[in-house]
């Protein structure tokens, strides 16, 4: 979205850029780092704690690990991490001031640059006792991340990926699948050709190649698919208000598979670690 309100098109290059074997590798570094600042991020977020707080931390642990923040200072953001919450789809500027709520829902999504290639990765999560019909939201959107990652293999096209994603989220659960924000190319740029979107047709669009890196990334609203930009001129949010949940993995187009480059396992991981904890606490009171 740009000054006016209005939604601009990343500037993207013109063609796709396949990658050899070896910057598949660089590019899974930078994957991995993403994916330890998110298992991080699951470790210490819960209510009381401050979004700002949390993408400190995770700015240092990226610059410890010889990296530095993919999306800080990239279009102007300002910060490391895109922090949206609730209604929040994308974009979410994190905040010194607000403070999770118990019921809440965060996407949080990372980028990295690091050997000079860009990592990209995102995950929802979920404070306390979050709403039921919320919760079924984010296991649709994660379960419609790898329905699209499903079908990025060679000899299929953009729109089948899209019409994975938006077949799975539209017909069963009519959840909104939102149009003016789709998932990208990725290398040595953040956002490189093609566009993927969660919408399409089967058939249609970019032939998939092998080497083409893109990342996935569903947003899909739990009303209606139109979104707004909020006044601080960065976060994305649902126009009708309801929550919205967010999902992504990088992934290298393959014959037979797709190759998942980053790995939502170790945030997974981390929750069910701080659920476990919980629990111990709670039994041994």
């Amino acid at each position: 979205f740009n000054k006016n309100g209005k939604y601009d098109s990343y500037i993207l290059k013109k063609k796709p850029i396949y990658k050899t074997d070896e910057e598949v590798e660089l590019i899974r570094k930078s994957c991995l780092l993403v994916c330890k600042a998110l298992a991080h991020v699951a470790s210490v977020i819960k209510p009381g704690v401050k979004g700002a707080k949390i993408d400190r931390e995770a700015e240092e642990l990226i610059r410890d690990n010889g990296a530095v923040p993919g999306f800080k200072g990239l279009y102007g953001f300002p910060a490391t991490l895109c922090i949206s919450i609730n209604e929040g789809v994308v974009h979410g500027v994190p905040s010194a001031d607000y403070e999770f709520r118990d019921g809440d829902i965060v996407s949080v999504d990372c980028g990295t640059y690091m050997n000079g290639f860009y990592g990209d990765a995102a995950y929802t999560f979920a404070i306390g006792a979050v709403k039921e019909e919320t919760m079924e939201l984010l296991r649709v959107t994660k379960t419609a991340l790898y329905k699209g990652i499903d079908q990025a293999v060679v000899g299929k096209r953009i729109g089948d990926i899209g019409y994975a994603i938006q077949s799975y989220c539209e017909r069963p659960y009519d959840y909104g699948v939102v149009r003016e924000l789709v998932g990208h190319g990725l290398g040595k740029h953040l956002h490189e050709e093609p566009q993927v979107p969660n919408f399409g047709k089967r058939g249609r669009g970019v032939v998939l190649r092998d080497g083409l890196v893109i990342a996935i990334e569903p947003m899909i609203n739990l009303g209606k698919k139109e979104v707004r930009q909020s006044p601080d001129g960065h976060t994305i949010i649902t126009k009708d208000g309801t929550p919205s949940a967010h999902y992504e993995h990088t992934i290298v187009v393959r014959k037979e598979k797709a190759d998942i480059l980053s790995n939502h396992t170790i945030v997974e991981e981390n929750i069910k670690n701080k659920v476990n904890n919980i629990k111990f606490r709670f039994n041994n009171c």
